[in-house]
């Protein structure tokens, strides 16, 4: 389950669609709906597989809709404005504050949906303004990959410091060779791959320019300089920077669990999973956390509720979200399903442990999010390819970022 970009914020009218009455023109008793975007049909099957798990246990059954990431919301809202609305609509996490701050989502306490034992990225995912409207299943984040083989040729260990790392990619430099790859690209995937270095340099996304989020532009700066990260990151999304890692042509990448069933499938690549690399030692790294999370829109049949009730809190049991999380290589939010996962899949544990630090998008920002990460692009975009010092763009971003307020 890949990360998916934050969508825009949404209108007035929006708002209004939203608050309509969620029910199904034409329900069909004993059938729970849902609207995603597992599209894939590999997901869209493993998420079936699930689906039916929990359904037979209640005699109902599920059916899917499936429709890309970025439009899902504006085919809720056409279902909304028809009274249509499915009984689960899973959101990504970045698009539940606006979806929940127009009034049309059940709380899950009000629902009875169980929460007890989430860890605190799930929490954070599926919860606006102290209410948590969404459960995730599982959740992923961002981690150093890297090609043991060429780190060993190099003599270079695994980088802990963001010293180390400038240090490591430049020794690895070379012959065609980045040492390092990320994203740096003008939209969602790019500020995902920032975040981790922002926000573990104490970047705050509510004052951008509060004077700790500078070493973070720095350090990309001075890589790319250095030669040892390629200027092309500008344009490169997260499966771009996957390929330069398949083909060799760089010897670590910033990415997520998304691209492990690509790696698995590479006889020749080798690669391993780290930590991701801290500002200084003993310090703590502050990925974003992403995926998907499971709402109830509002209906006025309470059956219809009480039936996606029941299947959201089989969903979520300990052992339902660890066979999730292995099927699809995400961490399960139940905090002892995570840690089951961690022991079974070792080469992955470091997505574990990272995600307990990390957190939402919006945790801070809630609506404001969409204007915040385009703020965030135009700066990193303006010091990797307009010469703009870290200050100034940051300074920049947040007039920027508050504009419209």
């Amino acid at each position: 389950m890949q990360f998916r970009p934050a969508l825009s914020v949404l209108t007035a009218s929006t708002v209004v669609a939203l608050g309509l009455t969620g029910c199904a023109a034409v329900p069909e008793p004993g059938t729970v709906t849902v609207l995603n975007s597992a599209t894939d049909t590999a997901e869209h099957t493993k998420n079936q597989k699930f689906f039916d798990r929990c359904a037979k246990k209640f005699g109902l059954r599920v059916e899917q809709n499936s429709v890309p990431a970025d439009q899902v919301s504006s085919k809720a809202l056409r279902m909304a404005s028809s009274h249509s609305l499915p009984d689960i609509l899973e959101l990504d996490g970045s698009e539940l504050p606006q979806f929940a701050e127009t009034g049309g989502l059940r709380s899950l306490r009000d629902l009875g949906v169980r929460t007890s034992g989430l860890s605190r990225s799930g929490v954070s995912l599926g919860s606006f303004e102290g209410t948590r409207y969404g459960i995730a299943r599982s959740v992923n984040s961002l981690a150093l990959y890297y090609n043991p083989r060429l780190l060993k040729k190099a003599g270079v260990e695994v980088p802990r410091t963001w010293e180390e790392l400038r240090l490591a990619a430049k020794k690895l430099s070379g012959n065609g060779t980045y040492g390092l790859a990320f994203s740096a690209s003008p939209n969602a995937d790019g500020v995902y791959q920032f975040l981790p270095f922002f926000w573990s340099a104490g970047g705050d996304e509510a004052r951008l320019d509060s004077g700790k989020g500078e070493a973070a532009l720095r350090l990309w700066k001075d890589m790319v300089a250095d030669k040892s990260v390629s200027k092309a990151v500008v344009n490169w999304n997260q499966q771009d920077v996957n390929d330069q890692f398949v083909a060799g042509r760089t010897a670590m990448m910033v990415n997520g669990p998304w691209q492990v069933p690509v790696l698995e499938a590479q006889r020749k690549v080798d690669w391993a999973v780290a930590r991701f690399p801290v500002p200084e030692a003993g310090g703590t790294a502050v990925p974003p956390v992403g995926g998907t999370v499971m709402t109830v829109p509002k209906s006025d049949d309470s059956q219809r509720e009480k039936n996606a009730t029941k299947i959201l809190n089989c969903l979520n049991t300990p052992g339902n979200q660890l066979d999730w999380g292995e099927a699809v290589n995400n961490v399960p939010t139940r905090a002892a399903a995570a840690r089951t996962y961690a022991r079974q899949n070792p080469k992955l544990a470091p997505f574990a442990d990272l995600v307990t630090t990390a957190r939402s998008r919006t945790a801070k920002v809630g609506t404001r999010w969409p204007a915040v990460s385009d703020a965030l692009a135009g700066a990193f975009q303006s010091v990797l390819t307009g010469g703009s010092s870290p200050e100034a763009a940051l300074r920049r971003a947040q007039r920027q970022a508050t504009a419209g307020e």
